[in-house]
């Protein structure tokens, strides 16, 4: 076989339309052989004798698209010392743009291949939608579990990336508003052994093993590189329904695990380079899995950065949003928000312009930073989430930290010059109870897993209505559903930016299981079956999409002040209790309330128009009343508002077609557990 010597840069195997050039990097290696595989599975094995900053690579001529390959690494193996070099194993590449098959935990060489791929693909007139954070809509989704029982999707297709293209699909996402779908991991990732061993699956993905290759059980089309394109056709789809593409990435750890896990790829080539190790050469662990990246050596940080590019320039996607963000932040032990990483990204001209959501918080000490990210960054919200929830279940000393969530959370974001949409505001999320079982269950119910119940979080902060599970009782099932217009409509009126998880506008249960990471089964895909019984519920989404995008007053692009601004009298927001009295210190300190308005003024929005002046909007009374009785509000003074019409009511699933205006000073009743918008009406 003809060897040239290639160059050791881009690293991975990249076809230049006449061969492939090979460039691995191990600081440790003492030899390295590239292994070919033919059809038949036979390997040719051709070492790399060039070396060039720790990067050994060559160019192969005549070598091209679907050649499936991997590497043979000759070093050390003293794990005291963090070496763990086996010329045994068949390494995957770091950079395989494609990976074939799957782990057979009962090989040695585990059954998967890199695979070289084709970088050409017709992108057309492709272009990012580059949607205003403040004008998102995020739709956080699992690829299989989104699209497998979708009546709508030729059965071929379901739980595929083409599948997530489908028409069927693009219309529900668009008719609920959907501006941006993030989907969960789609980095090829493996299957635990003792998931497999039991009959189970790592379904939710969070155990990367290539940073660069979409995950090859979602495709339709094959393996051997067609992954790479029915991603990159999805992309494309979604784009020209103006929706954006936002990743769910993993760089923290890998599928390798701890001790006992498997030699797949990083371990095997350079595992002191890759990995946090003691001074003992064992992992430090501060995911929960088993082992930390060591983001603080260089050619992790190349590793991760190339990536995100890679992601970005080829793959066309429009963000990420980073699982356990803080662990990436750990420069030594401490969480440290200036860490290399971050400056990295900050003066990246490629990863700097997409949208970066962090999951701010990781299992290691200090890890919980929420709000301590960089100005760049936007967050996973958790105290908005749990604050939403206490507010909604009922439970006392909850109104302060409520209002704070519900403007923005300004207490954790004004400070370093971030705006109200660096909060991503969530009620429900791939972790946890879905929207359904939230009002359904008081506890977890995880028998499924086969862990004894043990795993899953036990703070829910969750309300089942008075029945666990499942109920016969009309009055118990009214309640559960506004409970749950309730929670939708604080999301989708908010400041900040809403994100919706797969299938809660749908009823989606996982009957009260609340870590379904390992369930791919029907307890975790959407079951679009329920979408008849639950289209007053899908309706009212919708409702609430339209109404958030028609009025940028829930969008707004800075924070409140609590004072006249824009040119207007009135301050840009007010709290009244509800006797119609503006809110003072004592009344925000009183344990027991569970009730107030808010005044919204469309009037002193200081954002320019584009087409020339300020954006005016109308003016909204949002009426809360998460008491377990009705309330009656007095309206507030007439200077905020001659008269008033009921946009919405949580209390009843639609609305009546025609609505009597309220007049300052008229008392309101809110029913029990409901909201009520009012709309100002125009001064005659």
């Amino acid at each position: 076989m003809e060897v040239w010597p290639g160059h050791p840069y881009p690293l991975g195997a990249n076809y230049d339309g006449s061969g492939t050039n090979f460039a691995l990097f191990s600081k440790v290696a003492e030899r390295v052989e590239l292994c070919l595989f033919a059809e038949d599975g036979a390997e040719t094995r051709v070492e790399l004798r060039e070396v060039d900053a720790f990067v050994w690579h060559a160019h192969l001529p005549r070598v091209g698209p679907g050649q499936r390959y991997g590497y043979r690494v000759h070093g050390p193996h003293d794990p005291a010392a963090g070496h763990r070099c086996d010329p045994g194993r068949l390494l995957l590449d770091p950079y395989a743009k494609a990976i074939e098959g799957s782990i057979d935990w009962d090989e040695p060489d585990h059954g998967m291949r890199s695979v070289v791929v084709s970088p050409y693909f017709d992108w057309g007139a492709d272009r990012p939608p580059r949607i205003a954070y403040q004008d998102s809509v995020i739709y956080e989704a699992h690829v299989r579990g989104l699209t497998l029982r979708h009546p709508g999707v030729p059965a071929e297709m379901r739980g595929t990336y083409s599948a997530i293209a489908h028409p069927a699909v693009i219309e529900h996402l668009t008719r609920i508003g959907v501006t941006a779908i993030e989907l969960m991991p789609v980095h090829q990732f493996a299957h635990d052994e003792r998931l497999v061993r039991r009959g189970l699956r790592n379904y939710w993905g969070y155990n990367t093993i290539g940073f660069f290759a979409p995950h090859n059980e979602y495709a339709s089309a094959g393996d051997r590189g067609e992954q790479v394109t029915e991603f990159k056709g999805m992309v494309k789809a979604l784009h020209e329904a103006g929706i954006e593409v936002i990743l769910d990435v993993v760089y923290n750890h890998t599928a390798e695990g701890g001790e006992g896990g498997p030699t797949l790829c990083f371990r095997g080539i350079d595992n002191a380079s890759y990995y946090r190790l003691d001074g003992r050469g064992n992992y430090i662990d501060t995911t929960g899995t088993g082992n930390s990246m060591l983001v603080r050596d260089p050619h992790v940080l190349q590793l991760i950065m190339d990536s995100l590019r890679y992601w970005v320039s080829e793959m066309h996607v429009d963000g990420f949003r980073f699982d356990l963000a803080a662990a990436l932040a750990r420069e030594l032990h401490d969480v440290d928000k200036l860490a290399a990483f971050f400056d990295l990204v900050q003066q990246d001209p490629v990863v700097s312009q997409v949208k970066l959501i962090a999951e701010p918080w990781d299992v290691g000490d200090g890890g919980y930073q929420v709000g301590n990210f960089p100005p760049l960054w936007t967050e996973w919200n958790g105290r908005y989430r749990d604050a939403v929830r206490d507010f909604w279940r009922g439970r006392q000393e909850t109104l302060p930290e409520f209002a704070s969530r519900l403007t923005g959370s300004s207490d954790l974001y004004q400070d370093d010059g971030r705006r109200p949409v660096a909060s991503i505001n969530f009620v429900t999320c791939h972790d946890g109870f879905t929207l359904a079982d939230l009002v359904s269950y008081d506890r977890k119910h995880n028998e499924a897993n086969g862990e004894d119940n043990r795993d899953g979080s036990d703070d829910n902060r969750s309300w089942n209505c008075g029945v666990e599970g499942p109920a016969d009782d009309p009055s118990v099932s009214a309640l559960r559903n506004r409970q749950r217009r309730n929670l939708l409509t604080t999301l989708f009126l908010s400041q900040g930016v809403p994100m919706l998880s797969h299938g809660d506008e749908l009823g989606r249960t996982q009957r009260g299981n609340n870590n379904a990471y390992c369930q791919d089964t029907e307890l975790a895909w959407v079951d679009w079956d329920t979408a008849g019984e639950n289209e007053a519920l899908l309706e009212y989404v919708e409702r609430l999409a339209r109404l958030r995008r028609g009025h940028p007053v829930f969008r707004r692009r800075r924070f409140f002040r609590g004072r006249p601004v824009g040119g207007s009298d009135l301050p840009d927001i007010a709290w009244f209790t509800r006797s119609g009295e503006e809110m003072g210190p004592r009344d925000w300190a009183v344990d027991s309330a569970r009730s107030l308005a808010v005044f919204l003024n469309g009037d002193a929005i200081t954002e320019p128009d584009p087409r020339g002046g300020r954006i005016r909007d109308d003016s909204f009374l949002m009426l809360l009343n998460a008491h377990d009785e009705d309330v009656r509000f007095t309206l507030p003074p007439e200077a905020y508002g001659e008269s008033w019409v009921k946009e919405l009511d949580t209390a009843v699933p639609r609305p009546p077609s025609e609505e009597r205006p309220v007049k300052s000073g008229d008392r309101v009743r809110v029913p029990a557990r409901s909201i009520q918008l009012l709309r100002r009406c125009p001064a005659p």
